[in-house]
C-alpha cells in the first residue's frame, strides 16, 4: 500500500471587507478541493459582522479541510473621525487584530505558508520572525499590480509638478489621468507601507489569467519590462479567475430566479454596484429614470443612497437599516413593474450572472464583479465608484473591449462632482442591450468565458501554476 503524503497546512488572512474576503475564501476552497491542502482561514473583525459574511463562513457550506478561525475582535472607533479614509480604517483594524497573530500561528504549529492580501501586510514582519513564508494574494489585476510597483516613482516625479493627461506606467498602455484613483498623489503612509512590503513576500498570486491581460501588462509588463527587473519584485503568479463558483439561492431569493426564468435569453440588464458601493440621492434618481426611459428589462440591486461617500457600505455589506426602495423616484417601482425587478440591498449576483436571461451588467467594476461577469460571458456598462475601479473600467473598454462607459457632467463650478444624466443612462443601456456594438461585446465576452474556463481547469495555465506551488509546500 502506497504511503499517504501528509497534506500541507496553509493559512490565509484577508483584510476586512466582503470584496477582500470572497476571493481569498474561494482560493482557500480551491486549494482544499483541487490541490489537497489543509487551510486555516483567519478572520479579522472590528464590529458587527454582516449577515453576508456569516453566510459565506458557515461551516456547513465549507469543505472539511477548511477551518475558519476568528481573531479577537478589536475596537478602532476611538481613533476615527469624519475624515479618516477607508484605507486608514482598514489598516488600523489589521494592526490591532494582528497583535494576536503570533500566538495563533504558534498554536497552529506554524503553517507551511501564510497568504495575505494587500492590506494585511503587517503579518509579514511577524512571519519573518517565525520563519513562515508569506505570499500575497493581489485581489485586482496585473495592470493594477504594475501600478502599485510604479507608484513610489510616480509620486516622486509628479508630486510637485502638474500631472500630464497621459501617464506611462512601465509595461502597460498609457493611463489617462481621469482613470486614476482620486487623490492619487496623496495616498498616505498606510497605503505606501503596504505596497512597499510586497517586495518582501515569496510570491504574488494575481487574480487573473494569461489570456485576459495579454494586451496590457502580463506578457510585456512585470514579466519583461526592464523597470520591474530593477526592483526586488517577487515572482508573479496569475492564478485566476478565482471567483465564487457556486452560489446557493436562499429561499427568500427564489423570486429573483423565478423572475429571470420568465425572461428571454440575454434580455435582462443586471444593475449592481458591489458590496460597498453607494450612489448619491441625485444619481440614484437619474439612474432610475434612465432605466425606465430605456424600455429594457432590468434587475436592480438597490441600496440606500449616500451623499457623502461612494463606499458607504464597505464595512456593513448586506445590512439594510431601512427600506432602500423608498429612496427611488415616486411611482418608479409601479411604473416599471412589468419590465424591471428591484431587489433591496443584496442579491445572489453569481446566480443572476450565470442565468441565460442576463445579457448585460451595469457594474462598479470592482475586480471580483468584473471577473464574475467575464466568467459568465456578460458584457458590461462600466460605472466605477472608488479605489482602482476607474483603471479596471478603462481596461474593460479600451483593451478587453467588452464594456461601455456613460459620460457624466459636472454639477457644480470646477467640476468637483458629477452626475450621469437619465438620457445618458438610456443611451448606454440601449447600446449594450440592443445595438450591433453591444452584440459584438457579447461575442467577445463569450470568447473570454471560454479562455477563463480553460485556464482554471486541470491542464490550464492557472491550475497548473497553483499545483507547482503546492508541491513546493510539501
Amino acid at each position: 500500500m502506497a504511503e499517504q503524503v501528509a497534506k500541507p497546512h496553509i493559512a490565509l488572512l484577508p483584510s476586512p471587507g466582503i470584496g477582500h474576503l470572497v476571493p481569498l475564501l474561494e482560493f482557500a476552497k480551491h486549494l482544499v478541493v483541487h490541490h489537497n491542502v489543509h487551510v486555516s482561514f483567519l478572520i479579522m473583525s472590528s464590529g458587527e459582522v454582516s449577515a453576508i459574511q456569516d453566510q459565506l463562513l458557515d461551516s456547513s457550506t465549507l469543505p472539511p479541510d477548511l477551518h475558519v478561525i476568528h481573531l479577537p475582535q478589536v475596537n478602532i472607533s476611538p481613533s476615527l473621525n469624519d475624515d479618516t479614509s477607508l484605507i486608514t480604517q482598514l489598516s488600523r483594524v489589521c494592526q490591532e487584530s494582528l497583535k494576536h497573530l503570533r500566538e495563533i500561528l504558534v498554536e497552529l504549529n506554524l503553517p507551511k505558508a501564510l497568504i495575505v492580501d494587500m492590506f494585511s501586510t503587517d503579518a509579514i514582519l511577524i512571519c519573518k520572525e517565525l520563519g513562515v513564508p508569506v505570499y500575497s494574494f493581489f485581489t485586482s489585476n496585473t495592470k493594477g499590480l504594475a501600478w502599485v510597483f510604479y507608484l513610489a516613482r510616480f509620486m516622486k516625479e509628479f508630486r510637485f509638478a502638474g500631472l500630464p493627461n497621459l501617464i506611462h506606467v512601465p509595461g502597460c498602455e498609457s493611463v489617462g489621468i481621469d482613470e486614476l484613483p482620486e487623490n492619487i498623489l496623496d495616498v498616505g503612509d498606510d497605503v505606501m507601507r503596504h505596497f512597499k512590503r510586497l517586495s518582501m513576500v515569496s510570491g504574488i498570486f494575481v487574480n487573473t489569467w494569461e489570456d485576459l491581460e495579454s494586451k496590457s501588462s502580463w506578457q510585456n509588463g512585470i514579466k519583461n519590462d526592464p523597470f520591474y527587473k530593477t526592483l526586488p519584485a517577487p515572482p508573479i503568479y496569475p492564478v485566476g479567475p478565482v471567483i465564487k463558483r457556486d452560489e446557493a439561492v436562499a429561499k427568500s431569493d427564489d423570486y429573483i430566479v423565478s423572475w429571470l426564468d420568465n425572461q428571454s435569453p440575454n434580455s435582462v440588464l443586471l444593475v449592481s454596484l458591489g458590496s460597498g458601493g453607494t450612489l448619491t440621492s441625485e444619481q440614484m434618481s437619474e439612474l432610475a429614470l434612465g432605466l425606465e426611459m430605456s424600455k429594457q428589462k432590468f434587475m436592480w440591486v438597490v441600496r440606500k443612497p449616500n451623499d457623502f461617500t461612494s463606499s458607504g457600505t464597505f464595512f456593513n455589506a448586506g445590512r439594510g437599516d431601512d427600506d432602500p426602495l423608498s429612496y427611488l423616484p415616486e411611482g418608479f417601482v409601479e411604473r416599471t413593474a412589468g419590465a424591471g425587478l428591484v431587489v433591496p440591498t443584496w442579491a445572489p449576483q453569481v446566480a443572476i450572472l450565470r442565468h441565460e436571461a442576463t445579457g448585460g451588467f451595469l457594474s462598479h467594476c470592482g475586480w471580483n464583479s468584473t471577473l464574475e461577469s467575464l466568467v459568465h460571458g456578460v458584457p458590461m456598462i462600466a460605472w466605477p465608484l472608488y479605489a482602482e475601479q476607474k483603471m479596471n473600467a478603462a481596461s474593460l473598454i479600451k483593451e478587453i473591449e467588452i464594456a461601455v462607459k456613460p459620460l457624466a457632467v459636472a454639477t457644480e463650478a470646477g467640476g468637483k462632482s458629477s452626475v450621469v444624466k437619465r438620457e445618458e443612462v438610456e443611451r448606454v443601456v440601449r447600446l449594450l442591450m440592443e445595438s450591433e456594438e453591444g452584440k459584438l461585446m457579447r461575442v467577445k465576452a463569450n470568447e473570454l468565458k471560454e479562455t477563463a474556463a480553460k485556464a482554471f481547469k486541470p491542464g490550464g495555465s492557472s491550475y497548473e501554476l497553483v499545483s507547482s506551488i503546492v508541491k513546493s509546500w510539501n
